[in-house]
């Protein structure tokens, strides 16, 4: 059951103060109220400033375990990334490793192909080579008779020393007899492109013959035509020089007239001509001004004269 406050400060009060005070407070019993009071509420504040100190401390402590918390998990996080940097790093090498073995599964498989096609030709060589060799042999006993007869003709020819050398004359006789025999076939090419060449020029001769013949007669008759016109034109030209001496002559005449005219009109204006003697159009001016006004004084001298009375 719990004790009241005031109890329980009275009760503690009795047990610490001295005898004397211990009497006192017997006997103030009604004055004790408000000193409990008192220490009651200074135990309050004592109390909740114990309960906020233990709180600032829990604070602290979860503070500190927060931050411990904290700084964990940065750790953790840098670790994270260090960890994801060397994962990265490890999957890149692990790629650089799958690149560089599938390179060289490539390279081997590229490698064992071509061995195996190297084998192949090999192979084929090798088949080959023994097919000439199985030729060789034959072509060497087929020729062993001839090897016979050449041994027998090299001991009636002491010039040659080996059977090689023998052979080697023989290959020069028949490389000049090739080359004379390709010499005589260039020649004869020759020979039939020349007279091809000459049955060409023939032609081409007997065709220019027959172009200059007909170039002749289209000449002559170019000449006969050019002599046509000549005849033409110096008939034409003795009839312009008649017409121009005819015209000549008339020119001559008019201008003695005009001449003799310009004389004329200078005798009877009583002055000297003034004019030059080849100037005819000058005179004919003159004599065209004296001929108007004779006009004039005779258009003024009829106007003058009295009409003439009916009879």
């Amino acid at each position: 059951m719990a004790v009241p406050w005031e109890e329980y400060f009275r009760l503690t009060l009795q047990e610490k103060l001295p005898n004397p005070f211990r009497k006192i407070l017997e006997q103030n019993v009604d004055h004790v109220p408000p000193l409990l009071h008192l220490l009651e509420k200074r135990q309050e504040l004592v109390d909740a400033d114990r309960g906020l100190q233990a709180q600032k401390e829990v604070f602290q402590t979860v503070k500190a375990s927060l931050q411990r918390r904290w700084e964990q998990l940065e750790q953790q996080k840098q670790e994270l990334k260090r960890s994801f940097v060397r994962f990265e790093k490890f999957l890149r090498e692990g790629e650089a490793r799958r690149s560089r073995a599938l390179r060289r599964a490539a390279e081997e498989r590229h490698q064992a192909d071509r061995q195996e096609a190297e084998a192949l030709r090999l192979r084929a060589q090798l088949e080959e080579l023994q097919r000439e060799r199985a030729r060789l042999q034959r072509r060497l006993q087929r020729l062993e008779p001839c090897a016979r007869l050449l041994g027998q003709v090299l001991e009636q020819l002491p010039e040659f020393q080996e059977i090689s050398e023998l052979v080697a004359r023989f290959d020069g006789l028949a490389d000049t007899q090739e080359a004379l025999r390709v010499t005589e076939r260039q020649q004869l090419l020759e020979l039939e492109e020349g007279r091809a060449r000459q049955q060409r020029l023939r032609d081409a001769w007997q065709d220019e013959l027959l172009r200059q013949g007909q170039r002749r007669a289209q000449l002559l008759e170019q000449l006969e035509a050019a002599r046509e016109r000549t005849l033409h034109w110096e008939s034409k030209w003795i009839q312009i020089q008649n017409t121009a001496a005819e015209k000549t002559l008339l020119l001559g005449r008019t201008r003695m007239a005009a001449l003799n005219l310009f004389q004329l009109v200078c005798q009877h204006q009583r002055r000297p001509p003034d004019l030059d003697i080849e100037d005819t159009e000058g005179q004919l001016e003159q004599v065209k001004l004296f001929i108007l006004d004779l006009s004039t004084m005779l258009a003024r001298l009829r106007q003058a004269e009295p009409l003439t009375p009916a009879s």
